[in-house]
């Protein structure tokens, strides 16, 4: 039955994806233009993050020019390992992990900039150390709010850090590894059958990366109010935006290509073709969350309020609303 399926397609469609110069030589008027095109948006980005790169360098005190220089870098070089994906189909495996592993990189560094933004480490003690944080926030325990909420301290603030941290640092070495994996034919991102190795180092680096997103998102929770001047809200968008790009919409049109519903055309295999029209969709989206994130990291900011002038203003507000409240 399998022989006599496999003789009613074409043979491209069962082959591995083609080389570079295999790719070039078929390429029309029209693939060359597309090409262009999706090359030249990376490579504008590029410039774009070294021009801003040098801005926050010279502008910014250390160590937040360093967690945002690694946070507005996300889209340009997430683009660009998306360009090389699509002019090296065979190497869209290594493209993938390398943009995963930098992002790793990058969930780490928004939650150290957020603790930045107040401050520091000392500061943000400073300031928080006689009130409480709410934990029930996603993606782990966002139905959960019969959680306590926790006092903060040193050592709550460094299990947030480490919550964080630890993916990026075990996501590169499980690429690391799954690259040896593959040269010996055990990891192969296309078998994902329970008995494989690649199901079960998806399923435990996914665990990973939610565990290393709710440091962020109890930090966010408990502190955005006081970062309006620092437009935290928008960057915090395009950092969970890039989230769901690289790894939702892959992640989609990948298992739509493993089931054939995306057509093989050749030279492509079906699941190819998925891999390539994922690369392509990237490079676009990510030029254009380029252009916000430049807009939103490349400029001066206002003094943070200290807390006395933090409770003056919810003094403030507190009496206009019941002045209002009052006169109703």
């Amino acid at each position: 039955m399998d022989e006599a399926f496999k003789s009613t397609i074409d043979p491209t469609c069962l082959q591995d994806p083609p080389l570079t110069k295999d790719l070039i030589k078929q390429l029309d008027v029209f693939g060359f233009c597309l090409y262009f095109m999706l090359t030249l948006m990376p490579c504008i980005s590029l410039l774009l993050y070294l021009e801003q790169c040098a801005f926050i360098y010279k502008k910014l005190p250390y160590p937040k020019k360093t967690a945002i220089i690694w946070i507005s870098g996300g889209a340009p070089v997430l683009g660009t390992m998306a360009c090389f994906g699509i002019w090296a189909p065979r190497a869209t495996m290594i493209t993938d992990m390398t943009s995963n592993c930098y992002y790793a990189v990058v969930v780490y560094k928004f939650l150290v900039l957020l603790i930045e933004e107040l401050g520091g480490a000392s500061d943000f003690l400073q300031r928080f150390s006689s009130k409480t944080f709410r934990i029930d926030t996603g993606p782990c325990c966002c139905c959960c709010p019969c959680f306590p909420r926790v006092q903060v301290t040193r050592q709550m603030l460094f299990l947030l850090k480490l919550g964080s941290l630890q993916n990026a640092i075990l996501r590169i070495v499980i690429s690391v590894l799954s690259l040896i994996l593959w040269t010996n034919g055990i990891f192969n991102p296309a078998d994902l059958k329970v008995t494989g190795a690649t199901l079960w180092i998806q399923l435990f680096m996914g665990v990973l990366t939610v565990i290393s997103l709710w440091p962020i998102g109890i930090v966010f929770m408990n502190i955005n109010s006081l970062l309006h001047n620092q437009k935290i809200i928008p960057k915090y968008a395009m950092y969970q935006l890039i989230f769901v790009l690289i790894q939702l919409q892959t992640s989609i049109i990948n298992i739509l290509a493993f089931n054939g519903v995306i057509a093989c055309a050749p030279p492509f295999s079906s699941r190819a073709r998925g891999s390539m029209l994922s690369q392509q969709l990237l490079i676009m989206e990510m030029f254009i969350i380029s252009l916000v994130t430049r807009s939103l990291y490349r400029r001066m900011y206002d003094p943070l309020p200290s807390e006395e002038q933090d409770n003056e203003q919810n003094e403030k507000e507190a009496l206009q609303t019941a002045l209002v409240e009052h006169d109703v």
